[in-house]
């Protein structure tokens, strides 16, 4: 196997860093394709938590080198802070090591400003982190986007920058009425930071390319999950990329061939941050244990995350909509030790049962039905228990592919590899 995609499975925040980390070991390019800062991988390595928004976990081994690809929105000012951030932990960042698409799109000042302010007072939640990543998808798609290469040349990026404020200058004056930037302001702000970030950037369609003749080994790094993919998720309450396996061949490229393996990595429970439907949500104080014990905080922006069941219509939807090949189960140890252990097998919606969810089903419309499981109390330090192995066991048989790695704790060293990847 030469290529492999890791793919959130839910909404997010199934602790795809450590697995990521860990493949990438195997590898020789970890990519990221979509996505911005709005997401982050924590990965433990001994006594040193790093927490990477941008920069592909890749950048953790010497012998990978990282790639953001042009799917990506790019934020120069937060990439600044988190290469800083990178290199006091010790980490050699060099061009050679890191390199970014001079196609990516640029997260202005603008767009942050526009994302803030319609959380704050617009009519709809939507449950964003308020980084600018949906505002700056929106340029992209209006073909009113600043490409990171702009920001190499004064005078292109200031003429992109006039036209590129001309509607939201009515936004921010007349439905905001809040203070922006002018466009001098911004293009002086962004061509600064854009020096920065030069050496980096380069053709990254042609790199992997050459990559691909090569024979070498591919890691492509998805964020968020699936269930938050502009098309495939659970629609309004989503992100503005495409999540899925989809967003590789859109946001990165892999010239002449195709992602032979797509990892989802699947929170042995449910969670999501911010607003949206969630079925097996638990509003007691099971919920709240979960919530504790698993630490249920978002690495991006502190907010909790509600908890619930594992939710096996969605998962199954997911192995269908992105192409998985084979799941991670992480965090089982949060499960471990519960006094009971239930998963929702399937949906009663509009006087039918269904096992597997679809586009644009009204989840808020859904009963789940639960199903009772023997909770285990495993330490995975020996042979599973008869409980776990039920437990994995009927997932497997739901979803139709087999779980891959087990995860059960924030270590390099606490998880199991089932299957061989990059054999």
């Amino acid at each position: 196997m030469k290529s492999l995609a890791i793919i959130g499975s839910q909404w997010g925040d199934e602790g795809k860093g450590k697995i990521t980390d860990l493949l990438g070991l195997k590898c020789d390019v970890v990519v990221r394709y979509q996505g911005g800062n709005n997401a982050g991988h924590t990965i433990i390595v001994g006594e040193k938590k790093i927490v990477l928004h941008l920069i592909p976990s890749g950048i953790l081994h010497d012998h990978c080198t990282s790639v953001i690809g042009h799917g990506v929105v790019f934020d120069p000012e937060a990439f600044g802070v988190e290469l800083q951030t990178v290199k006091d932990s010790g980490i050699n960042v060099t061009p050679e090591r890191l390199k970014i698409s001079g196609n990516a799109s640029v997260i202005t000042y603008y767009n942050r400003l526009l994302d803030g302010q319609r959380e704050a007072k617009g009519p709809i939640k939507i449950g964003t982190t308020g980084k600018g990543i949906g505002p700056a998808y929106e340029d992209k798609i209006s073909r009113k986007g600043i490409k990171l290469k702009d920001l190499l040349n004064y005078e292109t990026l200031l003429t992109k920058l006039q036209a590129n404020l001309i509607e939201k200058e009515s936004l921010f004056k007349n439905l905001y009425e809040c203070d922006y930037p002018t466009a001098e302001e911004e293009a002086k702000r962004l061509f600064e930071l854009g020096k920065s970030v030069a050496p980096f950037i380069c053709d990254t369609f042609s790199f992997l390319d050459e990559c691909k003749i090569k024979n070498k080994k591919f890691l492509f790094e998805g964020a968020q999950g699936v269930l938050l993919d502009i098309d495939y998720g659970s629609y309004p309450f989503v992100t503005s990329s495409n999540t899925s396996v989809g967003g590789v061949y859109t946001g990165a490229g892999l010239p002449g061939g195709s992602v032979e393996e797509v990892l989802g990595i699947t929170k042995a429970y449910t969670t999501r941050v911010g607003e949206g439907p969630f079925p097996t949500e638990l509003f007691d104080t099971v919920g709240e244990e979960i919530q504790t014990k698993g630490g249920e905080f978002g690495a991006t922006t502190g907010r909790k995350r509600r908890c619930g069941w594992l939710d096996l219509p969605l998962l199954k939807y997911t192995v269908k909509a992105s192409n998985l090949t084979s799941i991670a189960l992480t965090k089982l140890d949060i499960l471990s030790g519960m006094n009971e252990l239930k998963v929702c097998t399937s949906y009663k919606y509009e006087g039918k049962e269904i096992n597997c969810s679809y586009p644009g089903i009204d989840l808020s419309q859904v009963e789940p039905v639960l199903t009772d499981m023997k909770p285990f109390n495993d330490d995975f330090k020996g042979e599973q228990s008869q409980e776990l192995k039920d437990y994995i066991s009927l997932i497997e048989k739901e979803i139709g592919v087999p779980v891959g790695i087990i995860a059960f704790g924030p270590e390099r060293s606490e998880i199991t590899f089932l299957k061989n990847y990059f054999n």
